[in-house]
């Protein structure tokens, strides 16, 4: 059988670097009652907390603002430039450019270790043992990410038309949409390695593991949703001329149906402690 091609592969992880502008501008935010979850559920006397894959640090001010000295890992050197001068004034932020695989750091040093829609990203049979080396006793690991799920009216009907013309004659397998998956489901063990890249947290010896879920509704023009699926690796690494073509369609499908594309998002925070 021949190798499915998704568009998630791992080497597509550097495509982020060439799009650090729009992606701090077209990316979601994360709700502040997420951060207020982590931050309770990891309460330890001291703050030093790692934060895996940063990106633009759409994840790092509130734990800065909640007095964590944060270590930034980030691969992308146009990504670790861009967050050095956003955080430039906090002298508790420092940024490390590499992979989280191979970044040299000190065992049992962090009390919390996080990733925000970067883990998946992770070979997972690296990082999930490092992680748990870096932690003190007690230390948290938190993996948090956003599930879109579109509104299933006319507009999607639409655009799903431009996907099988111009996406799956070009991807031969494609994990599915999961924004509409029951709290019981989002459990299950393929369901978190499909979502976070690893085995349940349990494997890999962490204890008093949690997951909470968020549901927000989000609103994107024509525009702002283009630019939002030109941050997706997926659609990134989509030939130029199939990645062209969809967008226009879909743009011009949105502006036909009112100007707005409708997302209901469940935000899934997953959360262990090492015992």
């Amino acid at each position: 059988m021949d190798k499915q091609v998704t568009g998630w592969e791992r080497e597509n992880r550097v495509i982020f670097d060439d799009i650090v502008v729009n992606y701090d501008k077209s990316r979601w935010d994360y709700p502040g009652e997420l951060f207020e979850d982590v931050i309770k559920y990891s309460q330890t006397e001291s703050k030093i907390a790692l934060e895996i894959g940063a990106g633009t640090g759409k994840a790092t001010a509130p734990f800065l603002d909640a007095g964590y000295g944060i270590t930034a890992i980030e691969m992308g050197a146009n990504m670790a430039e861009f967050l050095r001068e956003k955080f430039k004034e906090n002298k508790n932020f420092h940024v490390i450019t590499a992979t989280f695989e191979e970044a040299v750091l000190e065992d049992s040093t962090y009390d919390l270790i996080y990733a925000a829609s970067a883990f998946h990203w992770v070979d997972a049979e690296i990082g999930c043992p490092k992680v748990f080396r870096l932690l003190r006793d007690k230390g948290t690991f938190a993996l948090f990410r956003n599930h879109a799920k579109p509104a299933n009216n006319e507009l999607f009907i639409e655009c799903q038309a431009f996907y099988e013309e111009y996406y799956y004659t070009h991807y031969t397998g494609q994990r599915p949409s999961s924004g509409h998956l029951s709290s019981e489901k989002y459990l299950e063990p393929d369901e978190i390695t499909r979502c976070f890249g690893c085995k349940n947290f349990e494997h890999y010896g962490f204890i008093d593991v949690v997951m909470k879920l968020y549901n927000v509704n989000l609103s994107y023009s024509a525009d702002e949703y283009i630019n939002l699926l030109d941050t997706y690796s997926d659609h990134r690494a989509l030939p130029e001329d199939k990645r062209t073509a969809l967008y226009k369609r879909i743009r011009e499908t949105i502006i036909r149906h009112g100007g707005y594309k409708e997302l209901n998002c469940v935000y899934q925070l997953y959360m262990g402690r090492k015992g």
